[in-house]
Parts: C-alpha cells; sequence; structure tokens
C-alpha cells in the first residue's frame, strides 16, 4: 500500500543533514554551555553558532533570539512576559479570533490576572482587517498579537500594514510566525514587529525547541524562575543537540526556500484546482491566493472531518482535520466558525498540509481515494439523505 505523509502542518520529518549536526550533541560533545571547561566550551560555540543561523533566517541580531522548549513556550513568553512588563501602563491587550490555542489560552490566563482581552474578527478568507485592528486599540493597550499566517487554513495576514496601525499607538506588537519561518520570507525588519515566535520542527527540524526573537530594547518577564541561561530570560539548562538541529534546519531553510516554495505551491495548486471537480460541496478555506504554499484546506460538507481521518489512514493516507492541537477533540474548530462557517460545515474540515517529499503522484493517490471514502460517509449521512430529499423536493 502506498503511503504519503500530508500532514506537515502538526510536524515536518528531521532532515538528514540536520539529525547529522546533531548526533555529536547527543553522544560525545554533551556539555553544558555554562560549564567553564572544555567541554562546556564546545556546547558553547555550537549555541552560538546556532543562534547565528537562526537569526538569519529571519533577518534579525543573534542577541536578540531566545531559545525556549517549543514555539507554544515562545508564544508564553511572548504574551505573559511583554504584557507584565508594561501592565504599569496599562492592560488591554488585543488578539485575533483565530490564533493558536497557545495564544488564545495564554490570554484568558491575562484575563484571570486582571488584563483585559479584545479579539479581532476576520473575515470569509480568515484575513484581520488593518482598520478593525486600529479602531480595538485604546489608550491602556499594552500589547497586540497578530499571527504572520493561520496553520489550519493557510491564510497570510497583512502584518506589515498592522504593525504600522500598532506602532502609531505606542503599543508592542507581537507575531506567531510558526507556521511561517522557515517556509516563507520572514523578516523581522519588514514586517515591523516587536516579538516574533517560531519553531523547526515546521521547517525539517527538530521538536521539542524554539524560539522567541525580541527586538533589542523591549523588555520581557522571565516567567521561568531559574538560572542566568539566554540573557537572564529563560532559564534552564539549553537542550543543545535540538537547538544545534534548529540551527542546520534555518540554514538550510535559507538556502533553499526559493526552490521549496515553488515545488510545494505547483502540488498545492494541483490538489486545490482538482479536488473540488472529483467532489461536490467541497468548500475551499482560507484565502485562495494569498495563503501558505502548502497549504490546501477543505470543508467537506455532509460528513465528519474525523470520519475521513481514519478511512484515509487505511489507505496509507495522513492529513488532519482542524489544527494538530485540536484533531483530538470532536468540535469545530476555532477558526473556522470565526471565518463564519457553521459548526455543521466546519466539522467536514479536511487539512492538507504538504511537504518537500511530496509528489504530484501523492496528489493523484489522494485524488483517486478520496471521493470512493466521500461517497461511502455520505451514504450513511442523515444530513446528506436529508440534503438529497430537500433537492427532489424542490425539483
Amino acid at each position: 500500500m502506498k503511503r504519503v505523509y500530508l500532514d506537515n502542518v502538526a510536524t515536518t520529518s528531521i532532515l538528514p543533514e540536520v539529525l547529522e549536526e546533531m548526533l555529536p550533541y547527543l553522544k560525545d560533545a554533551y556539555g553544558n554551555p555554562q560549564s567553564l571547561h572544555e567541554w562546556g566550551d564546545a556546547a558553547r560555540e555550537a549555541l552560538d553558532d546556532a543562534r547565528s543561523k537562526v537569526a538569519a533566517l529571519i533577518g534579525a541580531q543573534p542577541e536578540e533570539i531566545i531559545f525556549t522548549g517549543s514555539g507554544t513556550e515562545a508564544n508564553n513568553l511572548a504574551i505573559k512576559g511583554l504584557a507584565q512588563a508594561r501592565e504599569s501602563q496599562g492592560k488591554h491587550i488585543v488578539i485575533s479570533a483565530i490564533e493558536h490555542y497557545s495564544v488564545l489560552h495564554t490570554a484568558k490566563t491575562l484575563e484571570k490576572w486582571g488584563f483585559e482581552v479584545t479579539h479581532l474578527p476576520v473575515d470569509k478568507y480568515g484575513l484581520v482587517d488593518p482598520k478593525e485592528a486600529a479602531k480595538s486599540i485604546r489608550d491602556d493597550t499594552v500589547l497586540v498579537s497578530i499571527m504572520h499566517a493561520n496553520s489550519e487554513v493557510g491564510t497570510i495576514q497583512p502584518i506589515t500594514e498592522i504593525a504600522n496601525v500598532v506602532k502609531r499607538n505606542g503599543a508592542v506588537f507581537h507575531t506567531d510566525a510558526v507556521a511561517t519561518a522557515g517556509t516563507i520570507p520572514v523578516d523581522v525588519n519588514e514586517l515591523g514587529v516587536d516579538a516574533l515566535s517560531f519553531a523547526p520542527n515546521q521547517f525539517y527540524g527538530p521538536k521539542g525547541v524554539g524560539a522567541l526573537w525580541l527586538k533589542k530594547g523591549v523588555r520581557v518577564i522571565p516567567f521561568l524562575d531559574g538560572g542566568v541561561q539566554e540573557g537572564g530570560r529563560r532559564a534552564g539548562t539549553e537542550n543543545v543537540p535540538a537547538i544545534v538541529g534548529m540551527g542546520k534546519a534555518a540554514e538550510l531553510a535559507t538556502e533553499e526556500m526559493e526552490s521549496r516554495m515553488v515545488h510545494l505551491s505547483a502540488i498545492r495548486d494541483k490538489l486545490i484546482g482538482e479536488l473540488p471537480s472529483r467532489i461536490e460541496h467541497a468548500i475551499l478555506t482560507g484565502h485562495p491566493t494569498q495563503r501558505l504554499p502548502g497549504n490546501a484546506s477543505f470543508c467537506i460538507e455532509f460528513i465528519e472531518g474525523e470520519s475521513m481521518l481514519m478511512l484515509l489512514s487505511q489507505q496509507g493516507i495522513a492529513v488532519s482535520s482542524g489544527s494538530a492541537c485540536t484533531s483530538r477533540a470532536l468540535k469545530a474548530s476555532h477558526v473556522l466558525t470565526a471565518m463564519g462557517l457553521p459548526p455543521e460545515i466546519a466539522q467536514g474540515s479536511l487539512l492538507f498540509s504538504l511537504g518537500l517529499e511530496n509528489t504530484e503522484d501523492d496528489i493523484d493517490y489522494v485524488l483517486a481515494e478520496l471521493p470512493p471514502i466521500v461517497d461511502r460517509l455520505r451514504q450513511m449521512s442523515p444530513l446528506y439523505s436529508k440534503f438529497l430529499k430537500g433537492q427532489q423536493g424542490g425539483s
């Protein structure tokens, strides 16, 4: 049976070059970067080298990179740390309605701490309107956090325009760029943000590591108490092998980004172009053009996404339904409902997140296997039966 992995939004594989770079730091070069001897020196040099490569990926300075344990931790550090550092100036923050749960739930925590949170709406494509962002900012707004792109529907936000609005009002601007850094060009200077979160398991590096870029001069309150690692902003012994892997993955992404985007866009467009003609009532979600190169997301009406996932898996095809963090929760995606899709349609979401190893043959396989699965499920669907009876009654 053919095996096709189309769930790169959950995690990508580790490239062989990345694994090879990591192995010495898992075996022989195991020193602690804070130690004052040759083992520590070797680890510290590796850490510095990786920091430079990671910074180069986003047009930053090495000293502005704070390594964390994941993209989620980077978002927590940014939202909690930036807000707390400015609470004497105000206790109002602004986020979008479609943020990752590591931002949404962190904002809920801040509400328990006395902050007020405004959730910006999005349009049917999942886009935040910069004018709406401007209206939401008040004199006591200290932080705005809008994701660079939504990994579930692929929509890329007009971050530079929103940043201009935020800057005019004096608030600090953070963006969750986990879905974009290493995938499309990201330059913190061009974006105009003050802080940016990202993680290498989205660009063929290891899991268990992430980073927060913090613009020089921007203050953050650490939420982990401990030692002086990462300039005193993130305590805990650094995960040197993973950080080295992130550095190598960032280096490769910088070198290969253009060719990767061309490859992914081509097979994405094939899937987006052909699937609706093979399956009736398949709705493309997200912006039709302003989207991530490897993202093809749909809602298949009258059936549930989980059922499609299970039957596709039996055919060797791995995809997801909704975000990776909620794929085991039997509820409609907050992203899709915020975009105006009714829950009964949002329940039928399918996300194909394509990777470097995918080919046109993989897409052809999906296009051959998915339609009979949809037909089989619709034959058992009371919603579809009701729809057909309605059509017959109206004819």
